[in-house]
C-alpha cells in the first residue's frame, strides 16, 4: 500500500510538472506568435492604428443614450434621365488666385479699322519655370576725387567670404530637411541649371547657414523653455563614427514641442541617457508629457515638474494584443475610444482650456475611474508575460500620468502633436542615411526646429529663411525674436507697417 501511495504521489508531482511545462509552451508559443504578427505588420501591414468597433444592436452610448435596435427603411423607387456621355465636359481644376499671373494677349489678324474692343476670353494654363540659378554681381562705382579713391560701400552680405547668396543657401536648407533631398541630389538638380558644386563645398554652405542661425536657435529654445507645458520625445539618427571608418553611431535627437507657442525644438545628443533631459530640462516648471521611457523619471520626481503620460501609447498597446485577447482588447480601446470622443467635441466646440476642463470632469473622469478599476481586476487574470498582460501593466504603471491631463484644459490626451512634428526628420533618415559627423547632427536639429515651428504656424519655408539669413547678420541680438516664425514680418511687410 505504501508503494502504491508513493507511486500516486510521483505520478501527481509528474502530471504537475507536465502542466507547468504546457503551460509554459503554450505562453512562449503565444509570445512568439505575437512577435511575428507584429514583424509582419511592421513590413507589410497598414501602420494605422484606428480602433472600428463593432456596433452591437441596444448597446449603450457615449452618454448613457440606447441606440436604436433597428433603424426603420423604408423603400423609394423613382425614374432618371441619364445623361449623354457625349455631352460630357471636362471640368477644370480652379488655381490659386495667388499664383504669378504672366498675361499673354493674343490679337485676331485681319481686324477691320474701328473695331472696338469689349473684352478678353480668358483661358488659364499652368506651367513652370525650372530653378534659375543667377550670378548677382554687384559693381560699386570708384570715383578719382582729387588724390584719392572713392568707392561705393559694399552691401551687408550674409556670408562675406563665400559665394554663397541668402536665396541659394535657403533654397538649399529646405530642399534637405523639408524636402528630404539629400546634397548629392540637390548637387546633381543643380548642375542640370548650370552650376557645378562639389559635395564638400554643399557640405561648407550648410555648416556655415547653421553657424549664422545659431543664435536664433538659441532664442527658440530660451522661449521654448520659459513655458510651463511642453512635450518631450526622442528620436535614434545613425551618425558616422569617426573612430571607425565605415560605421555609424546611434545618436538621438531630443524633441520637445510648446503647444501654447506652437514651437518645437531638437537637440542632439549621442547617447539616450537621462542625463541630457536632465541638463536640458534644468530650467524648465511645469507639466511635462512623455510616453513611459524611465529616462525621464529624474525629471518627473521634481516637486516643480507635473507628470503627463500619452494615452496613444498606452492605446497602442492594446492594440497591438487584439490578436491575443480579442474580448479584453475591444473593451479597452472601446473605453479609450469614449475618451477621445470627448477631445473631438470639445475641438468642434471650440471650447477654452476651462470649458474643456469643466467638460473633461463631467465626462471624462467617469470613464478614467472606470478603466482604472477594471485595469486593476484584469490584471490578475492574464498572464503577465503576454500581450494583454503586458498591456494592462504598462496602463498601471503610468495610470496618475494617463489620468492627470483632465485637470487642466490646456494639456492634450497625448503626445501625438510631438511625434508629428519628428515625422519629417524620420522621412529625411531614411534619405540621407546618416548625419557625417555630431556636429553636423547637431546642425541638423537646428534646421529641423526652425522649419518645425515654421510648419506649425503656416509660415512658407523657403521665403522665411530666404528672408531671415539675409537680414540675421544686421540684426541687434537683443531683438532676436523679432525672428522666430511666430513674430516674423518679411521685410516689404515691415516696410508697409512703418509707413502706416
Amino acid at each position: 500500500m505504501q508503494n502504491a501511495a508513493s507511486i500516486a504521489n510521483d505520478q501527481q508531482e509528474l502530471i504537475r510538472l507536465l502542466q507547468e511545462e504546457n503551460a509554459a509552451l503554450k505562453n512562449q508559443v503565444a509570445h512568439l506568435t505575437f512577435q511575428l504578427e507584429q514583424l509582419k505588420r511592421a513590413v507589410f501591414g497598414s501602420k494605422s492604428e484606428r480602433y472600428v468597433p463593432t456596433e452591437i444592436p441596444g448597446q449603450p452610448t457615449l452618454f448613457g443614450v440606447e441606440a436604436t435596435a433597428q433603424t426603420p427603411t423604408q423603400e423609394v423607387s423613382y425614374t432618371r434621365t441619364l445623361r449623354q456621355a457625349q455631352g460630357a465636359r471636362p471640368v477644370r481644376m480652379e488655381i490659386s488666385p495667388n499664383l504669378r499671373r504672366v498675361e499673354e494677349i493674343i490679337e485676331p489678324e485681319h481686324m477691320p479699322e474701328g473695331a472696338k474692343l469689349i473684352g478678353h476670353e480668358i483661358t488659364e494654363v499652368l506651367e513652370i519655370i525650372p530653378p534659375d540659378v543667377y550670378v548677382r554681381k554687384i559693381m560699386r562705382a570708384k570715383y578719382a576725387v582729387k588724390e584719392s579713391v572713392t568707392v561705393a560701400p559694399m552691401p551687408s552680405l550674409p556670408f562675406p567670404k563665400r559665394n554663397l547668396g541668402a536665396s541659394l543657401a535657403a533654397h538649399i536648407l529646405v530642399g534637405k530637411f523639408a524636402d528630404h533631398l539629400p546634397f548629392y541630389r540637390q548637387r546633381q538638380m543643380l548642375a542640370r541649371s548650370g552650376l557645378e558644386v562639389s559635395d564638400s563645398t554643399l557640405g561648407d554652405w550648410f555648416k556655415a547657414s547653421a553657424d549664422l542661425l545659431s543664435p536664433l536657435y538659441d532664442v527658440l529654445g530660451r522661449k521654448t523653455f520659459e513655458q510651463t507645458y511642453l512635450q518631450g520625445d526622442e528620436s535614434p539618427i545613425p551618425v558616422q563614427d569617426n573612430h571607425k571608418a565605415g560605421t555609424t553611431h546611434t545618436g538621438y535627437h531630443w524633441v520637445v514641442h510648446a503647444p501654447e507657442i506652437r514651437a518645437v525644438l531638437f537637440a542632439y545628443h549621442p547617447g539616450r541617457a537621462a542625463k541630457f533631459p536632465d541638463e536640458m530640462l534644468a530650467s524648465f516648471s511645469g507639466a511635462l508629457q512623455t510616453d513611459g521611457y524611465a529616462g525621464y523619471n529624474n525629471l518627473f520626481a521634481r516637486e516643480d515638474i507635473t507628470p503627463l503620460a500619452c494615452m496613444a501609447h498606452a492605446r497602442r498597446k492594446f492594440e497591438h494584443a487584439l490578436t491575443n485577447d480579442k474580448a479584453r482588447a475591444e473593451h479597452a480601446l472601446e473605453l479609450i475610444r469614449w475618451l477621445y470622443a470627448i477631445e473631438h467635441t470639445c475641438t468642434e466646440a471650440k471650447m477654452d482650456h476651462e470649458q474643456r476642463r469643466q467638460y473633461r470632469a463631467l465626462h471624462a473622469e467617469p470613464i478614467l475611474e472606470k478603466i482604472g478599476h477594471w485595469l486593476k481586476e484584469e490584471v490578475m487574470r492574464v498572464e503577465p508575460k503576454s500581450p494583454m498582460g503586458m498591456a494592462i501593466q504598462y496602463a498601471l504603471n503610468l495610470w496618475p500620468r494617463l489620468c492627470a491631463y483632465a485637470k487642466d484644459g490646456r494639456y492634450m490626451i497625448d503626445n501625438n502633436l510631438v511625434e508629428n512634428t519628428i515625422r519629417p526628420m524620420a522621412i529625411g533618415r531614411k534619405n540621407y542615411m546618416f548625419a557625417g559627423s555630431h556636429k553636423a547632427a547637431q546642425d541638423a536639429a537646428l534646421m529641423y526646429s526652425l522649419l518645425g515651428t515654421c510648419k506649425l504656424h503656416g509660415i512658407e519655408p523657403l521665403a522665411y529663411l530666404t528672408d531671415v539669413i539675409a537680414r540675421i547678420s544686421d540684426h541687434k541680438a537683443n531683438k532676436l525674436e523679432e525672428l522666430l516664425p511666430w513674430n516674423w514680418k518679411p521685410l516689404a511687410k515691415l516696410a508697409v507697417a512703418e509707413m502706416a
